[in-house]
């Protein structure tokens, strides 16, 4: 078996550990859509349970006793239910529109993610089923919006929607055909295309032929950070080696350094980081190159949450001595990076990116 054989051996195999299916919780309306067919023909051997909802599981949501199996929930529990409030939002960062979800939740369990502190206890993969009624809600709202006026810093010519707000779409692929559906979809829009961020290497997505119609944003940061907190999630060497092939295959392909965490020798970590994209790239992908930088959001729910199952990647999260209260809209306690502090990060941040990567644009931080 030759190296590349291996590796990809090796990348199949990340894609199976994280999804086990031996559980299915479903709605009682999935099995008219031919999507839940599908999927229930791949796991045949799993346990069918039927829900009122896939908002309202006892068993998953608001369990309490469910942190305690977090990863094995993720990892072998899937819930197929319908979307029943189909509508796109504005957004003004990663994308001009947020598209209708055709999934929620994650089989990885990064420490940061925000889905879970709003699922409550649990948060294994959600497919919604009815995605003919999602592509064709999408579709038309981008007819409605009409050619772009004017470039902005989402992108200078399409309308760009974000299609894994709430999910990874590499891993949601791995489940079924929507992600694919998606891609197909937007390839014929001629004045949209989608985007969506990724911690996950899944290479079946190289034969979707997006037509430069999909941006993929592969979300980076240091190794030694990303085995506390990335849990589940593909190795970053592996990310990083991937931007050059999903390029190839027709994808416009950014990078996400997000969440950035602050520590000792953080910054030394990240030139480190930045030295290996900048020997890895060729230089068909770094013409293309832009990023987005995020720094660190917590939540004190998630911080709780993750007390239960992963504390040791809340020593690295959870710092309040430099740490200061947001309120979000809806009445949760975030919590940030000082204001002033947080300022200084973000210069210390983006200079060392401009230094060590002059062709990578930045599209926004904060």
């Amino acid at each position: 078996m030759t190296t590349l054989q291996t590796a990809q051996t090796q990348r199949d195999l990340h894609l199976k550990r994280l999804l086990n299916i031996r559980e299915i919780y479903h709605e009682p309306d999935v099995f008219q859509y031919q999507r839940a067919q599908d999927i229930l023909t791949q796991y045949p051997e799993a346990s069918l349970i039927e829900v009122p909802s896939h908002w309202k599981i006892p068993d998953l949501h608001g369990n309490e006793g469910s942190v305690d199996d977090w990863n094995r929930i993720k990892r072998t529990v899937l819930v197929l239910g319908t979307k029943k409030s189909i509508q796109a939002r504005p957004n003004c960062r990663s994308s001009d529109f947020v598209a209708p979800s055709h999934a929620n939740g994650c089989a990885m369990a990064c420490a940061y993610c925000y889905v879970a502190r709003r699922k409550g206890f649990a948060n294994p993969i959600t497919t919604f089923v009815n995605i003919k009624r999602i592509l064709g809600y999408t579709e038309r709202h981008a007819k409605r919006q009409g050619n772009k006026p004017e470039p902005n810093q989402v992108d200078p010519r399409d309308w760009v929607y974000e299609i894994g707000e709430n999910s990874d779409c590499s891993v949601d692929a791995a489940i079924c055909d929507n992600v694919r559906d998606i891609v197909a979809l937007f390839r014929r829009i001629p004045n949209a295309k989608a985007t969506f961020a990724t911690k996950c290497v899944n290479r079946q997505l190289l034969d979707y032929d997006p037509q430069g119609k999909t941006r993929i944003r592969f979300s980076l940061m240091p190794d030694s950070k990303a085995q506390i907190i990335d849990v589940r999630t593909s190795p970053i060497r592996d990310r990083i080696h991937a931007v050059n092939d999903f390029v190839e295959a027709g994808y416009e392909v950014h990078l996400n350094f997000a969440p950035v965490v602050y520590y000792d020798g953080w910054l030394e970590e990240y030139a480190e980081l930045f030295g290996q994209v900048d020997d890895v790239l060729n230089d068909q992908a770094k013409a293309q190159l832009k990023c987005e930088v995020i720094f660190l959001t917590h939540n004190d729910r998630l911080h709780d949450v993750n007390l239960g199952w992963h504390p040791k990647g809340e020593e690295l999260l959870w710092q309040p001595d430099i740490q200061e209260t947001k309120f979000s809209q809806t009445g949760g306690r975030n919590v940030r990076y000082k204001r002033g502090l947080k300022g200084r990060l973000v210069e210390q941040f983006t200079e060392l990116l401009r230094q060590e990567l002059p062709y990578c644009e930045i599209r926004y931080a904060f």
